[in-house]
């Protein structure tokens, strides 16, 4: 660069060379396709069947080094990077010299010979050029990546040309999800998908997100579960069916919480939540050696042991232990309220006697669950979905699978008596009408569908960023999503 080049900024110089491009006839944005032959990684790990043929590779410019009248460019693509050499006397003086108004970040197109380079780097000879697409903005410097948190996460296309190891959880993510859906098939599941935009929220206790429909002039919701009308469909005969879908919950942001995040929900008839146990450990099992060759994968510093059986803690007997306090000792919100402040625990004032409960075991049952773990034997009163046990009807056949101290999953054996439903539903809305806006409202569409008859069923819903998150050794759940909720910069 001159000095005079030195007034300008580094857009302001790309910009005069994508002009000066411009004025050799050189439109770096019309190429409309360029056919690649070979991918980077093909001709580097497949050498010897590459070598002495002629192949087209394209990618970004990620390196240059000029000597004389050749150079050595560097170009990634999908699969990896490959070494491209070009020189003036094979090239032409005219295509050499595009070298001039190129920059690192640049797309183009390199047709040439495979041979090795005395220090043995697989390259390609280029024979022909062709420029197809200019960067106007500096790429982030490669010796120190992009390590700004807050801009891989807002500028997350920066973050996956800067730090390649990214792609890597995303590969893996893409693989999880594709094996959960053969592992699903194999059982005779169906996939569905059900309405984002819903009349009423329901399926769980949580603030919706609210917008209105201007056509039919009524407020609708994004969902905040899949449970509801997937249980429809039971309800229709489609006996094992499932989902993967977005749900969204206008709650607080976390390592562990995003506003918009993807849950696995299955229902299956004529099973139980014991059913769903089998199910959940053959499935997690099966991925991690899927994924890994062994059912052991460290995550922040643990190693996870995936393989079933899993321990199974009952959730009473454990808060008893930890506390010295039998849930069902606890007869009203004050006396939650002033447990929860006796352990030092914050709650919110609004919370009922079992919500207060329920964050009671969160902070002292849940943290010491590192390995899987079901934690079963819910209370009735935290579970409204699911049924009674019949030799303990104050409790719920109900179990939350716990790794690394987080929930993973929740299973039911679902309730299918309708009037039992109804009355649930009613003592929910006793805590909507003192303020609790978390809890949705009375669905009569679905109690109308299980009058109709619903079989036997086992649920299970699990939450794909966290099962992402310890299967790549991810602290934050906005490392596995491409671009989580963020607050826009002022």
């Amino acid at each position: 660069m001159s000095e005079q080049d030195h007034r300008f900024s580094p857009r302001e110089v790309r910009l005069q060379k994508l002009q000066h491009l411009r004025e050799r006839g050189i439109e770096p944005y019309r190429a409309t396709r360029y056919e690649v032959t070979a991918l980077a990684e093909q001709v580097v790990s497949q050498f010897e069947a590459y070598e002495g043929h002629v192949v087209r590779v394209a990618g970004r410019i990620t390196a240059m080094r000029r000597h004389g009248r050749a150079a050595f460019i560097d170009l990634r693509d999908t699969s990896g990077r490959i070494q491209t050499h070009w020189r003036e006397d094979v090239l032409g003086p005219s295509t050499y010299e595009l070298l001039d108004d190129l920059d690192l970040g640049d797309f183009v197109g390199v047709e040439g010979t495979v041979f090795k380079t005395r220090r043995q780097e697989v390259t390609v000879e280029a024979q022909a050029v062709e420029v197809l697409a200019k960067s106007l903005r500096d790429l982030p410097e490669k010796r120190h990546g992009l390590t700004n948190i807050d801009l891989r996460y807002r500028q997350r296309y920066l973050d996956l040309i800067a730090n390649p190891e990214v792609r890597r959880v995303f590969e893996i993510r893409a693989e999880i999800l594709a094996y959960i859906r053969e592992f699903l098939k194999g059982r005779g599941f169906m996939e569905v998908e059900t309405p984002v935009l819903q009349t009423i929220a329901g399926g769980t206790e949580a603030r919706p997100f609210e917008t209105y429909h201007n056509a039919l002039g009524m407020p609708l919701y994004l969902r905040i579960a899949l449970e509801l009308h997937l249980k429809r469909l039971i309800v229709g005969g489609i006996d094992r069916v499932y989902e993967i879908g977005r749900v969204f919950r206008n709650e607080g942001i976390s390592t562990r919480h995003n506003p918009e995040f993807t849950m696995l929900e299955l229902y299956q008839a004529y099973t139980d939540f014991h059913g769903m146990m089998e199910l959940t450990e053959s499935l997690l099992g099966g991925l991690a050696v899927h994924l890994f060759g062994t059912p052991d994968v460290p995550y922040q510093g643990t190693v996870i042991h995936w393989a079933p059986p899993y321990p199974r803690v009952d959730l009473v007997e454990r808060l008893f232990e930890k506390t010295g306090v039998r849930w069902e000792t606890i007869q009203s919100r004050e006396d939650a309220h002033a447990l929860a402040q006796r352990l030092g625990i914050q709650v919110d004032p609004r919370f009922d006697r079992a919500q207060v409960m329920d964050k009671i075991v969160g902070a002292v049952v849940e943290p010491d669950l590192v390995q899987p773990t079901f934690l079963w034997h819910h209370p009735v009163d935290i579970s409204p979905l699911a049924k009674r046990d019949p030799q303990a009807p104050h409790l719920a056949e109900r179990f939350e699978l716990f790794v690394a101290g987080r929930e993973l999953a929740n299973a039911f054996s679902e309730l299918n008596d309708p009037l039992d439903q109804r009355q649930r539903f009613i003592e929910q809305q006793k805590a909507r009408l003192a303020g609790n806006d978390e809890m949705p409202p009375l669905d009569e569409d679905f109690l109308l569908a299980l009058e109709h008859g619903m079989p036997p069923t086992g649920g299970l819903g699990l939450g794909i960023d966290r099962l992402v998150m310890l299967m790549t050794d991810s602290p934050s759940i906005r490392d596995v999503i491409f671009f989580p909720t963020m607050r826009p910069l002022a």
